[in-house]
Protein backbone atom coordinates (compact mmCIF):
# COMPACT_ATOMS: atom_id res chain seq x y z
CA UNK A 1 0.00 0.00 0.00
CA UNK A 2 0.92 3.52 -1.00
CA UNK A 3 0.18 7.06 0.82
CA UNK A 4 -1.80 8.13 -2.56
CA UNK A 5 -3.62 4.53 -2.08
CA UNK A 6 -4.30 5.04 1.53
CA UNK A 7 -5.53 8.25 0.65
CA UNK A 8 -7.13 7.12 -2.44
CA UNK A 9 -9.03 4.80 -0.53
CA UNK A 10 -10.13 6.61 2.59
CA UNK A 11 -11.82 9.76 0.24
CA UNK A 12 -13.32 7.34 -2.01
CA UNK A 13 -15.93 6.49 1.67
CA UNK A 14 -19.09 8.88 1.37
CA UNK A 15 -18.72 12.05 3.32
CA UNK A 16 -15.24 12.22 3.94
CA UNK A 17 -13.31 15.47 4.05
CA UNK A 18 -9.31 15.80 3.90
CA UNK A 19 -7.44 17.87 6.95
CA UNK A 20 -4.56 18.40 8.66
CA UNK A 21 -3.68 17.54 12.49
CA UNK A 22 -0.53 17.95 14.40
CA UNK A 23 1.26 18.31 10.50
CA UNK A 24 0.16 15.41 8.73
CA UNK A 25 -3.21 14.51 6.56
CA UNK A 26 -6.23 13.43 8.05
CA UNK A 27 -9.77 12.07 7.43
CA UNK A 28 -12.97 13.11 8.63
CA UNK A 29 -16.72 11.96 9.08
CA UNK A 30 -19.05 14.65 10.61
CA UNK A 31 -16.36 16.80 11.62
CA UNK A 32 -14.48 13.42 13.68
CA UNK A 33 -10.97 11.67 12.60
CA UNK A 34 -11.35 8.48 11.43
CA UNK A 35 -8.29 8.00 9.70
CA UNK A 36 -4.90 9.54 9.68
CA UNK A 37 -1.54 9.27 7.74
CA UNK A 38 1.81 10.33 9.36
CA UNK A 39 4.05 12.65 8.56
CA UNK A 40 6.64 9.47 8.01
CA UNK A 41 4.67 8.35 4.72
CA UNK A 42 5.32 4.66 6.41
CA UNK A 43 2.11 4.52 8.59
CA UNK A 44 -1.57 5.71 8.68
CA UNK A 45 -4.10 4.64 11.43
CA UNK A 46 -7.60 3.97 11.43
CA UNK A 47 -9.48 4.37 14.54
CA UNK A 48 -11.15 0.61 15.11
CA UNK A 49 -13.19 -0.26 18.08
CA UNK A 50 -11.12 -2.00 20.41
CA UNK A 51 -12.85 -5.36 19.22
CA UNK A 52 -12.02 -5.01 15.82
CA UNK A 53 -8.49 -4.07 16.66
CA UNK A 54 -8.25 -6.91 18.65
CA UNK A 55 -9.48 -8.88 15.43
CA UNK A 56 -6.95 -6.92 13.02
CA UNK A 57 -3.71 -7.02 15.04
CA UNK A 58 -4.01 -11.04 15.68
CA UNK A 59 -5.25 -11.77 12.25
CA UNK A 60 -2.69 -8.95 10.77
CA UNK A 61 0.26 -8.82 13.03
CA UNK A 62 2.73 -7.54 10.70
CA UNK A 63 0.51 -4.58 9.52
CA UNK A 64 -1.69 -4.04 12.32
CA UNK A 65 -0.55 -2.76 15.64
CA UNK A 66 -2.56 -0.21 18.56
CA UNK A 67 -1.28 2.96 18.50
CA UNK A 68 0.60 3.82 21.99
CA UNK A 69 -0.96 4.73 25.08
CA UNK A 70 -4.43 5.53 25.80
CA UNK A 71 -4.97 6.12 22.26
CA UNK A 72 -3.95 2.58 21.34
CA UNK A 73 -6.10 0.90 24.07
CA UNK A 74 -8.89 2.95 22.81
CA UNK A 75 -9.18 1.38 19.11
CA UNK A 76 -6.61 3.73 17.10
CA UNK A 77 -5.01 1.62 15.37
CA UNK A 78 -1.80 2.03 13.28
CA UNK A 79 -0.77 0.29 10.71
CA UNK A 80 2.12 -0.06 8.39
CA UNK A 81 1.02 0.79 4.91
CA UNK A 82 4.23 -1.43 3.37
CA UNK A 83 2.93 -4.76 4.89
CA UNK A 84 -1.14 -4.30 4.37
CA UNK A 85 -2.42 -5.21 1.14
CA UNK A 86 -5.51 -3.23 -0.31
CA UNK A 87 -8.03 -5.69 1.12
CA UNK A 88 -7.03 -5.60 5.15
CA UNK A 89 -7.04 -2.33 4.57
CA UNK A 90 -9.97 -1.68 2.77
CA UNK A 91 -11.62 -3.51 5.66
CA UNK A 92 -10.28 -2.13 8.58
CA UNK A 93 -10.70 1.66 6.80
CA UNK A 94 -14.60 0.64 6.27
CA UNK A 95 -15.18 -0.50 9.61
CA UNK A 96 -13.77 2.89 10.97
CA UNK A 97 -15.84 4.87 8.58
CA UNK A 98 -19.11 3.05 10.07
CA UNK A 99 -18.45 3.47 13.72
CA UNK A 100 -17.12 7.60 13.03
CA UNK A 101 -20.43 7.96 10.83
CA UNK A 102 -22.71 6.75 13.39
CA UNK A 103 -21.39 9.10 15.99
CA UNK A 104 -22.51 11.83 17.78
CA UNK A 105 -21.37 15.04 16.41
CA UNK A 106 -18.40 16.63 18.15
CA UNK A 107 -19.19 18.35 20.84
CA UNK A 108 -17.88 21.94 20.26
CA UNK A 109 -16.23 24.27 22.96
CA UNK A 110 -17.62 27.54 24.30
CA UNK A 111 -16.05 30.85 23.33
CA UNK A 112 -14.00 32.10 26.17
CA UNK A 113 -16.18 34.90 26.42
CA UNK A 114 -19.00 32.62 26.70
CA UNK A 115 -18.08 30.63 29.53
CA UNK A 116 -17.28 34.00 31.43
CA UNK A 117 -21.04 34.78 31.39
CA UNK A 118 -20.43 37.26 28.61
CA UNK A 119 -22.07 37.96 25.52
Amino acid sequence: MTVAGFRRMALALEGIVESAHMGHPDFRVNGRIFATLKADNQHGMVKLTPADQAVFIRSHPDAFAPESGAWGRAGCTQVTLKTVDAEQLGEAMTLAWQSTVNAPPPRTKPRASARKGKK
